[in-house]
């Protein structure tokens, strides 16, 4: 019998995730949500819909909140004594103390997991992702086997902590790391920087920076708000604004020997920094190997994938810059900006084809001696470049010691089909056959 789970906000983007990826593990999966597109959201999902989560949440084995950070406690509170003795509740915000004091008043033989996915809705899947579970003692013994076993069987990285113990390493894990880069974004913006005009001056672990600045940027701002207001960001706040304006100090008053030492200090309390340096040339080296593998694509065709819109483009490289790539389309030339673009490989490009194009089909029909195995010559067949598939369709005896076969091959959509076909052919008569 399947698990039912009910997400309370599932018309959102996490919401939807949760759908999606609890659906592919055999989870029956409804949603709710007050947004007036929920039903149509739930329908392209494939799962059920429920117009009122309160009557109905009797019904279902797991219920997971994913409501904004500032109505999930109310939330909780609203659905916690309509569920039944033996079923789970989850919350999936990114701040724990508040939310878990609210599911530990849900009635006795209610099951409380806290979950905190260190991952957004872009993540194709849980491979290398962490997620945090911040179950209540004496109230998870039988759910929390099960759902540390479903994250880790599909590849996440699992820890357990307290909700103390989140906030206080959510506090900088994501409090200051956001604080950090958007009082930045905030400053340039102060400032009326250009950054993309700074582009064409970047270093490496400029580009880097910027772009990070930008994805946090990109997201929104009413979610970045909540985790902003996690209790424990507040004395984390206070240091780095401190830490700050003593280096400011230091700078202003030409305290060279200062400065240094701050940073030597820094660098002894972060510890392994060459492991750093190693892991951040890593990420460098692989964006100057992608320019590098375009700059030497020029005449070749290539198949590019817009980071944003998902539309691959595929043509002839004519040109590479630092910051575009123009590419020769069916007669037009496009430009696409380096950053916007994912190079697909040649196995990526390949399956893109089969996936997209319009393919020719063609019987082929040959006399071959009887004790050939045609699906020996099917797999030789669907070795030759520009065969997308090829099968045995119709065999019959002509005589004695002597079959004739017909195979059925798919040409890829952009070869022409009566050179691949040719190919076949010449195969199938250095083999000793005869077309017939």
């Amino acid at each position: 019998m399947c698990t039912k789970v009910l997400i309370v906000g599932g018309a959102g983007e996490m919401g939807q995730w949760f759908a999606r990826f609890l659906m592919r593990q055999n989870y029956a999966v409804s949603i709710t949500d007050i947004d007036p597109t929920a039903k149509e959201v739930a329908k392209k999902l494939g799962a059920g819909f429920v117009e009122d989560a309160s009557e109905t949440a009797v019904d279902f084995d797991i219920v997971l909140v994913s409501v904004p950070i500032d109505v999930t406690e109310e939330v909780i509170r609203s659905i916690a004594p309509q569920m039944r003795a033996g079923s789970l509740l989850m919350d999936i915000t990114s701040i724990k103390k508040g939310p878990m004091e609210a599911m530990k008043k849900a009635p006795k033989g209610i099951e409380l997991i806290g979950t905190h996915p260190m991952f957004g809705p872009m993540a194709p899947d849980l491979r290398r992702q962490t997620v945090i579970l911040v179950p209540v003692q004496g109230r998870s013994e039988h759910w929390l086997p099960n759902i540390r076993e479903l994250f880790e069987e599909n590849g996440a990285h699992v820890e357990i902590l307290t909700a103390e113990e989140h906030d206080q390493i959510m506090a900088i894990v994501q409090g200051l790391t956001h604080f950090a880069y958007i009082a930045i974004g905030v400053t340039l913006n102060t400032l009326n920087f250009e950054v993309r005009e700074s582009r064409r001056f970047m270093s490496p672990v400029y580009e880097i920076m910027v772009d990070f600045m930008g994805r946090i940027l990109a997201q929104n701002p009413h979610l970045y708000a909540m985790i902003q207001m996690n209790p424990e960001v507040k004395n984390v706040h206070n240091a780095f604004i401190a830490q700050c304006k003593d280096l400011a100090k230091d700078i202003e008053k030409g305290d060279v020997e200062r400065f240094v030492r701050s940073m030597r200090s820094a660098a002894a309390h972060f510890g392994d920094t060459e492991a750093a340096l190693k892991r951040s040339d890593k990420l460098i080296n692989v964006n100057i190997a992608e320019l590098d593998e375009l700059a030497q694509s020029v005449g070749i065709e290539r198949g590019l994938r817009h980071l944003y819109s998902g539309a691959v483009h595929v043509g002839i490289v004519e040109q590479v810059t630092p910051s575009h790539i123009i590419l020769k389309m069916r007669g037009r030339r496009t430009k696409l900006k380096i950053e916007n673009i994912q190079l697909l490989s040649t196995d990526e490009l390949l399956q893109w084809k089969i996936d997209n194009l319009r393919h020719h089909r063609r019987d082929i029909s040959v006399a071959l001696p009887e004790k050939v195995q045609p699906d020996v010559i099917v797999r030789i067949i669907s070795g030759i470049d520009g065969v997308v598939s090829a099968e045995e369709i119709d065999t019959y005896k002509i005589k004695k010691g002597c079959s004739s076969i017909t195979f059925r091959i798919v040409i890829l959509g952009d070869k022409k089909p009566k050179e691949v076909q040719g190919a076949v052919e010449e195969l199938l008569k250095g083999i000793g056959g005869e077309i017939r």
